[in-house]
């Protein structure tokens, strides 16, 4: 079963799915603390080269199928042009402002 976007528990979780499934890297962007960084497998990545290229060149989608710890956890089902679909799991850390400051993926 997928949880829809509009039901995810987090706000800024919540809205980075809707940019990640609605091609919009601005509001993908805007959503990160300036200084946000990024985990792909556990090797530290580059936000923006990996964000383009595992994201918004090869049009990455998203389904949720469950999330815990008040939303910042997930596990999802996603695809792009480059990989096809794979299970994953999302961790991301949330400012008091918001803005997500971190985000962990890889396979679930």
């Amino acid at each position: 079963m997928t949880i829809a976007t509009a039901k995810l528990s987090n706000p800024a979780v919540r809205a980075l799915v809707a940019a990640i499934n609605a091609g919009d890297r601005e509001a993908f962007l805007g959503l990160l603390t300036p200084d946000a960084t990024m985990s792909d497998d556990g090797s530290d990545r580059d936000v923006q080269e990996w964000i383009d290229k595992e994201i918004f060149s090869s049009h990455g989608h998203i389904e949720v199928r469950s999330e815990s710890d008040g939303g910042l956890a997930l596990v999802a089902n996603y695809r792009n042009e480059t990989w096809g679909e794979m299970r994953t799991a999302w961790r991301f850390t949330v400012t008091d402002g918001g803005k997500i400051s971190r985000f962990e993926t890889g396979q679930a």
